[in-house]
C-alpha cells in the first residue's frame, strides 16, 4: 500500500478552528468593535451630508431674507433641521422672551444683550457636543484595536509552539502553517483599526469647520439681534429723552472663549 499525505487545508477557519476560548473571545471583541466604528462612521456621515445640505439652504434663505421676522417665519413653518437655523431660533426666542419678561429669574439676569449672547454660547455648547457624539468610540477603537489583535496573535503563537512541541516535530512546513494563522489576529486588528483612525479623522475636521463656520455666523446673527433692539431702544429713547440708551452689543466670539461657570 501507498502511504498519501493529507494535507489539512490552513487559513482562518481552520485557525478558529483550534483556537481557545481566549482567542475566539479576542477575535468577538474585534468584530464588535468593527460593526460599531463601521455603524458610527455610516451614521455620521450621512448626518453630516444632511446638515451641510441643509444648512446650504438655510443660509441662502438668511443672507437674502428682507428681515429677522422673515426668517422666523420660515424657522417656525418648516422647523429649525441644521446647526444655523437652531441658534437662530434660539437667539430670537430669547430676545422676544427677555424683552416680554424682563430678568424675572437669576438665568435671565442682566441686559437683553446679555441675555441673548448666553444664550448664544449655551446652544454653541450644544451643537459642539452634538457634533462630537460617537467620536470617542472611534478614537478608541482606533487605538486599541491594533493591541487587541496583537494579543490575539501573541496567544495564538504561543499555543501553535505548544503544539509543535508536543508533535515533536519542528520543520518549517510544521511551524509555518500554525504561526501564520496566529498573524491573522493582528491583520485583522488592523483592518478594524485603519477605517476607525480615518473616519475619526474625517468627521473631526468636518466637525471643526462645521464649528468655524457657526461660531461666525453667531457673530453675525448677534449683531443683527442687537441691532433690532438697538433699533427699538433708539425709538423708545426718541419719545422719551431721559431714559438711557442701551449699551453696545458684546462681542459673541469673546464671550464664547471664556470658560462656562462651574
Amino acid at each position: 500500500m501507498i502511504a498519501m499525505n493529507v494535507e489539512t487545508p490552513l487559513g482562518f477557519g481552520h485557525f478558529i478552528g483550534q483556537s481557545d476560548a481566549v482567542g475566539k473571545a479576542l477575535l468577538a471583541v474585534l468584530v464588535v468593535m468593527s460593526v460599531a466604528s463601521w455603524t458610527i462612521i455610516a451614521i455620521k456621515g450621512v448626518s453630516l451630508l444632511a446638515r451641510r445640505a441643509r444648512s446650504k439652504t438655510f443660509l441662502a434663505f438668511f443672507w437674502h431674507a428682507t428681515s429677522l421676522d422673515v426668517v422666523a417665519a420660515e424657522i417656525a413653518t418648516h422647523g429649525a433641521r441644521d446647526p444655523f437655523s437652531h441658534l437662530t431660533a434660539h437667539a430670537m426666542q430669547a430676545q422676544a422672551h427677555h424683552a416680554k419678561y424682563g430678568a424675572a429669574k437669576l438665568e435671565e439676569a442682566g441686559s437683553a444683550d446679555d441675555f441673548v449672547t448666553r444664550t448664544i454660547k449655551k446652544v454653541l455648547d450644544e451643537e459642539t457636543t452634538r457634533l462630537e457624539n460617537g467620536l470617542s468610540v472611534l478614537a478608541t477603537v482606533g487605538a486599541t484595536a491594533p493591541f487587541v489583535g496583537l494579543f490575539g496573535t501573541v496567544w495564538g503563537v504561543y499555543h501553535a509552539l505548544v503544539a509543535i512541541g508536543m508533535s515533536g516535530s519542528g520543520t518549517l512546513d510544521k511551524v509555518a502553517g500554525p504561526v501564520g494563522e496566529a498573524l491573522i489576529m493582528t491583520g485583522l486588528g488592523l483592518a478594524v483599526a485603519i477605517p476607525a483612525v480615518m473616519g475619526y479623522n474625517w468627521l473631526t475636521r468636518a466637525n471643526r469647520v462645521m464649528a468655524a463656520r457657526l461660531d461666525a455666523f453667531a457673530y453675525e446673527l448677534h449683531t443683527f439681534v442687537s441691532m433690532g433692539q438697538a433699533l427699538g431702544h433708539a425709538l423708545v429713547h426718541s419719545l422719551a429723552p431721559g431714559l438711557n440708551p442701551p449699551p453696545a452689543a458684546a462681542n459673541v466670539r469673546a464671550m464664547a472663549s471664556r470658560p462656562a461657570a462651574a
